[in-house]
């Protein structure tokens, strides 16, 4: 009998069944456990967007639960829990893959190879949430399940900053378009992954312990949850006078930098921005919309300038360049300037989450001698601008941005001490294939609940979305199609809870967890 199954662990405490009794043990003998828990990760990651599958992904966790509790020591434990994690990254990153094939400096095979890369490095994650679930949870499910929601929180908060970071896709997310989407003001989206990690480990403990009223149940409300109409497909209210003019021009990546195809790029953006009317708009172009440098160019600015009435200004990204004294140019900042109709700058905000290997090469003289080089064209690395920050805008308020891949790091996406009206994230999805887009939107709408901000984004292929301070869809482009959203800005909420306190409420809700796996210690069940 396994360690850890049928082990006791105190006076009054139940003893907990056979490894037999457990669901999945008729897997136990001749079949190799770790192919089973990759095998349950690629099917996990079916939950994301596109796909939405949400109730795979509980199921799979809960078959890699199963699998763990099995486990002979916590080493064990930990490699199905990097089994698992290998098969949940690499076909949730997939999109990652696509973005080599528009680099002509490195083969399209090796974004595949990028990929799997990844996702080993990234599985080592779910192998610290098994791990440590086994250590202090063996021998109770029910305590493990407790346990195994804390470690994969914390898990997921360590991925959000090593390394700078790589938070894409938290386990939360699958639950975007659930009523579970309310509780992000409340326990933020650490808090939505543990809770994403907690129902599968419950409902195995149900069935563990033959409770089959409470697991019939649980699985009546899971599937009446299911049933429910997508939130996002609720109205929200367009009644505040500022109007949007979101712009989505269909530029793909091939199409973005080659030579001779500036101006039929800038045709496209004019035709689409339409012409000034009556009423104040703010225009709202996607990253990196206009290859020219607008502080540099003041024919680039004029022609901008053109498109606006007396008092539209527009938001497009650009690229700010650095030189030295001597006129050199060393760098390159990824930015959003804001401009009015006499061709003014009016602010400028930089990206500060730039990402490894896109907008900069780490170890660039190691790297570029065996033949790497970022994803984005050209030798100058970009540099981080001063993080979350807010732009004022005459007539128009404040304005948050975020670019590109910063919307994704919960908690650190608006400057506490000047909260905007919304977020701007405007963002070139053209790279990330038919995967990446509605993911990048999941995670902006888990923002705007988060924060009771809108937020906008704007991208030249798709997705570009106006979401309301709830985190629901207001209006959206679809991907690859050109297009525009000209609507009101939803207005914004009084500051949430997560606003107020951020990720010090997903601590809370681990350390009630925590406290919950330690009475079910001292309890019998």
């Amino acid at each position: 009998m396994p360690r850890g199954i049928a082990r006791g662990q105190g006076k009054g405490e139940r003893q907990s069944e056979t490894a037999d009794s457990l669901p999945f043990s008729r897997y136990g003998a001749g079949v190799n456990r770790f192919l089973i828990a990759l095998a349950a990760g690629l099917l996990s990651a079916t939950g994301f967007a596109p796909l939405g599958l949400w109730p795979l992904t509980l199921a799979s966790l809960a078959a890699l639960l199963a699998l763990v509790m099995r486990a002979p020591d916590w080493k064990a434990a930990a490699r199905l829990g990097w089994g698992f994690g290998i098969g949940h990254f690499v076909l949730g990153l997939n999109w990652i893959a696509t973005a080599f094939s528009y680099q002509d400096a490195m083969p399209v095979w090796l974004g595949w190879v990028a990929v799997v890369l990844l996702s080993l490095f990234l599985a080592l994650y779910p192998a610290i949430a098994t791990g440590l679930a086994w250590r202090f949870g063996r021998g109770e499910p029910l305590r493990f399940a407790l346990l195994f929601a804390v470690a994969w929180m914390v898990s997921e908060w360590v991925r959000g900053w090593l390394f700078t970071g790589f938070p894409w896709n938290p386990l939360g997310v699958v639950l975007i378009d659930q009523v579970w989407l309310g509780l992000a003001p409340w326990i933020g989206t650490l808090g939505l992954s543990g809770l994403a990690a907690l129902i599968p480990g419950v409902i195995l403990w149900l069935v563990e312990t033959r409770r089959w009223r409470s697991l019939a149940g649980t699985m009546t409300g899971l599937a009446a949850i299911a049933l429910l109409p997508d939130p996002s497909a609720i109205a929200a209210p367009a009644n505040d006078p500022v109007r949007l003019h979101v712009v989505q021009p269909n530029i793909g990546q091939q199409d973005k930098w080659r030579e001779g195809y500036e101006g039929q790029n800038f045709i496209r953006l004019a035709k689409l921005s339409g012409r000034p009317g009556g009423a104040p708009r703010l225009l709202l172009w996607p990253e990196a919309a206009l290859p020219d440098y607008l502080e540099e160019d003041p024919l680039a600015r004029t022609r901008v300038a053109a498109l606006l009435g007396p008092e539209d200004i527009v938001l497009t990204g650009g690229v700010a360049l650095e030189s030295d004294q001597t006129g050199k140019v060393t760098g390159a900042r990824n930015s959003v300037f804001a401009m009015d109709s006499h061709g003014r700058i009016l602010t400028r905000y930089d990206k500060a989450h730039l990402v490894p290997y896109g907008e900069y090469l780490p170890m660039r003289p190691l790297l570029s001698a065996i033949g790497l080089s970022r994803l984005v064209p050209g030798d100058i690395d970009f540099w981080p601008g001063p993080g979350p920050r807010s732009i004022d805008l005459p007539g128009y308020g404040r304005v948050g941005v975020q670019v590109c891949y910063e919307i994704i790091f919960s908690g650190h996406v608006v400057d506490p001490e000047n909260r905007p009206r919304f977020v701007f994230n405007p963002s070139n999805d053209a790279w990330f294939g038919a995967w990446g887009p509605p993911q990048h939107l999941a995670q902006a709408r888990l923002r705007a609940a988060e924060e009771g901000l809108p937020v906008i984004r704007a991208t030249p292929t798709g997705i570009s979305a106006i979401i309301d301070a709830k985190g629901r869809i207001v209006a959206s482009l679809p991907w690859r199609e050109a297009g525009i959203i000209d609507k009101m800005l939803p207005e914004a909420l009084p500051p949430t809870l997560f606003a107020s306190a951020g990720n010090l409420l997903p601590c809370m809700f681990g350390l009630i967890l925590i406290v919950a796996a330690t009475w079910v210690r001292r309890r019998a069940w």
